[in-house]
Parts: structure tokens; C-alpha cells; sequence
């Protein structure tokens, strides 16, 4: 009996035991499960989380780039615009120099049709005390433009260029040789002579024939005949130089010596 009963225990212990332990092999494995989808999830979120980090570092190199390259393009602009800046700056004092220059030509051509006239004046005084080479060519030319002062046709700028023009060309027979035909008066007769003009320093003619040669006194403002054994060679000899047709040379030339002061 007894041991029957032992037997009954003992076989309730084992499939109790049984029971017990394939209960907790069964919890191990749900547990086990657990944790492999949890540490499956920790790697998936990981592996998203690095997909942004790498996402957002690759945006922050663009954006560091693009700011590199605008940092850039100010720094040419800022160059750009200082240098524009300074061409403003020229032009501004340009236009205001400019503004100046015609406040002052305004002055200056209300000023020149009164000195156009007293320059023609002086010019024409200068000329008939000048050496009388070409005298009414020279003259005609004051008259030409004394005459051009009432034209309608023509303003205050030209009529003054013209002036400083017939200035030029007296201001240039000072400097050249020139030769021409032209008739001189001589013990009451009138004779065609060649001239020649040397500057401003002498004014001497000579017959064709060489007979007759003279000179310009510009102190008694009258001819002197001139003796044509000293200076009918010179004189012939300064005309064909004039002309082309003998090499430069020395000239012995009648010329007014300088007076001493006293």
C-alpha cells in the first residue's frame, strides 16, 4: 500500500517536473525571441539615424561649398564696386570740372567779340611797320576778316580761330625764305623785280637782268639800291634756292646792323 503510494507520488512529481520544465523552456525562447527583435529594431533604427547623419553631412558639404563660393563672388563684387566706384567718383569731378569750364566759356565769349576787333588792330599795325614782303596779301587777309565780324553765318569761336590763324602765318614768315615777282618803283618808274624774303631780317630784289638790285631799310622805311658787284650773285643765288635749283648755302645778304644802346 504504501508503496504504491510512493510510486502515485513519485509519478505525479515527474510529470510535474515535466510539465514544469517545458513550461520554462518555452518562456527562455519567447524571451530569447524578444530580445533579437528588439536588438533588430536598434539596428534598424541605427542604420536609418546613420542614412540621415550621412544625408545631412553631404547637404552641410553642399551648403558649406555654396557658401564658399558666394564668399567668393562678394569679395569680386566688392572689388568690382570699389573700382566702380572710383570711376564714379573721376566722373563726378569730371562733370563738375567740366561744369566750371563752361561757366567760364560763357564769360570768355561774352569777352571775345570786343578783342577780336583791337587784335585785328594790332595786327594790321604790325604789318605796316613790319618789313613789306607780300604787304597786300598780308593786309587783305586783316581786311578779309575784319569784314567776316558781321556775318550772321559764322559765331564767335570761328571768327576767333581765324584770327589766331592769321597770327600763325605772320608768325611763320619770321621763319622761312620765300621768293616772288612783284613791281617796284625806281627813280619814278615802275619795274617788275624778283624779292626775296629772308624771315623778318631782309627783304632784297634784283632786276631779271641783274642790273638793278636792292634792299629794304625797314629804319628809313624806304628802298636802298644796292650795288650789284656785292649782291646780285647772293640775291640770284638765295632765289634759285628758293626755287629748287641750287643746294642750300650761305648768303651774304644786306641786313641792318644792331643798334648800341646808349
Amino acid at each position: 500500500m504504501t508503496k504504491h503510494r510512493l510510486k502515485e507520488v513519485l509519478i505525479a512529481t515527474l510529470i510535474t517536473a515535466g510539465t514544469l520544465g517545458g513550461s520554462v523552456a518555452t518562456v527562455q525562447a519567447t524571451t530569447l525571441d524578444s530580445i533579437l527583435a528588439v536588438g533588430e529594431s536598434k539596428n534598424n533604427a541605427a542604420r536609418n539615424s546613420q542614412v540621415k547623419i550621412d544625408r545631412l553631412a553631404d547637404e552641410t558639404r553642399d551648403l558649406l561649398s555654396d557658401y564658399k563660393t558666394v564668399t567668393k563672388q562678394v569679395d569680386g563684387l566688392k572689388v568690382y564696386n570699389a573700382r566702380l566706384q572710383r570711376q564714379i567718383d573721376n566722373q563726378v569731378a569730371r562733370i563738375a570740372g567740366i561744369e566750371a569750364d563752361i561757366d567760364k566759356s560763357t564769360v570768355i565769349a561774352r569777352q571775345i567779340p570786343p578783342l577780336v576787333p583791337r587784335m585785328l588792330d594790332g595786327l594790321e599795325a604790325f604789318i605796316k611797320l613790319d618789313v613789306p614782303f607780300e604787304e597786300k596779301e598780308r593786309l587783305a587777309r586783316v581786311q578779309m576778316l575784319r569784314s567776316s565780324l558781321d556775318r550772321d553765318n559764322l559765331d564767335t569761336a570761328e571768327i576767333f580761330r581765324a584770327v589766331l590763324e592769321a597770327y600763325n602765318i605772320e608768325l611763320q614768315y619770321g621763319r622761312t625764305i620765300s621768293t616772288y615777282k612783284g613791281p617796284i618803283d625806281t627813280d619814278g618808274s615802275e619795274r617788275e623785280v624778283d624779292f626775296l624774303q629772308v624771315g623778318r631780317i631782309a627783304l632784297a630784289y634784283r632786276s631779271s637782268d641783274g642790273a638793278l638790285n636792292g634792299a629794304w631799310d625797314n629804319t628809313s622805311r624806304s628802298w636802298v639800291t644796292l650795288p650789284s658787284s656785292d649782291y646780285d650773285a647772293a640775291i640770284k643765288k638765295g632765289i634759285a634756292i628758293v626755287n629748287k635749283q641750287a643746294t642750300t648755302d650761305l648768303l651774304k645778304m644786306p641786313i641792318a646792323a644792331p643798334e648800341a644802346n646808349r
